[in-house]
């Protein structure tokens, strides 16, 4: 079978706004995109590889050697974005993990082909460790990097005693609830006993400003300042600013990108009671629609521009 060579692969669902935005735009460009939906995957979306390396195809069609990939995202989890598995959870969760623990080594080794043949990965599934906040966060300080306080812990007495040096901060390892401030009645034995469930991160507390910067391809393309009172932003962005960062952070955002391995990001920093901006995370697929929207940045523009030359290349 003829591979395809000039075609964008964009990995994630069709459903996904960022997804549809990139293929339109792309579509704009000349430049033709092939959606590997991977929510309607395995029930619609056909997907079959072969021993060779290129030995891919996808809904009927070669793919084995696109010319670049963006991988929005993968859909392997019942808590994933946008996917519902709750009624099949409930009628035999055992059997859902297993299928999903099968989509996602399957899906996982398709995009891991593509980094092998060498071909451009927005972001590559090699960079996935770092994904991982308790990997990346101490990937950046050991790079010089400047970072907040953080713990990781189920240990309650580890809690008090990282909670003296200062007001702290709280939220979930991997996301999915809001970041409130740890308080002194949330140092009790019966708070603290909820360790037991499942480990929290703790973090000194940066009360100054929310910066968001994107950086694509070693350089910087886009940076906001998310004006809010609230701890944490998300959902309560009062407006976004684009502003000029200063030299050297953009320099450390662009080192924070290699260090990590990622052709580009979305990356949120907060300045500390010190007055110094710190990471407190660089994401592999970040949302960009509503920021270019609220902030009049063109973000969408600079990575579709970034795809569709590759394409051209091809």
């Amino acid at each position: 079978m003829k591979t395809e060579t000039g075609a964008v692969v964009l990995v994630g669902s069709r459903e996904d706004l960022h997804i549809q935005e990139v293929s339109r735009r792309l579509t704009a460009e000349g430049v033709d995109a092939v959606v590997v939906d991977t929510l309607a995957f395995p029930d619609e979306t056909r997907v079959s590889l072969t021993d060779d390396l290129d030995g891919i195809v996808v809904d009927g069609r070669p793919v084995g050697r696109p010319a670049a990939v963006y991988l929005r995202g993968l859909h392997a989890s019942p808590l994933a974005y946008l996917v519902d598995a709750q009624e099949a959870m409930d009628a035999d969760w055992r059997t859902t993990l297993t299928a999903f623990r099968e989509k996602a080594t399957l899906l996982n080794g398709l995009v891991s082909r593509w980094e092998r043949l060498g071909v451009p990965l927005y972001n590559p599934v090699s960079s996935d460790w770092v994904m991982h906040k308790p990997a990346q966060l101490a990937a950046l300080k050991a790079a010089g990097l400047p970072v907040p306080r953080t713990l990781w812990t189920n240990d309650p007495e580890a809690v008090r005693h990282f909670a003296a040096g200062g007001r702290v901060a709280y939220k979930p390892v991997n996301g999915g609830a809001a970041t409130r401030e740890l308080k002194a009645e949330d140092l009790t034995d019966e708070r603290l006993g909820a360790l037991a469930a499942a480990p929290v991160t703790f973090q000194e507390l940066l009360p100054g400003e929310d910066i968001r910067v994107y950086v694509l391809e070693g350089e910087v393309i886009a940076s906001l300042r998310i004006v809010t009172q609230a701890l944490d932003f998300r959902q309560n962005e009062e407006r976004l600013e684009p502003i000029e960062l200063p030299a050297p952070v953009a320099r450390n955002c662009v080192k924070a990108c290699e260090v990590l391995g990622l052709r580009w990001t979305g990356l949120d920093l907060k300045r500390g009671q010190d007055g110094e901006l710190k990471f407190l995370e660089l994401n592999g697929s970040a949302m960009f629609l509503g920021f270019d929207a609220g902030g009049g940045t063109d973000v969408a523009g600079h990575f579709t521009r970034a795809l569709a030359r590759h394409a051209r290349r091809a």
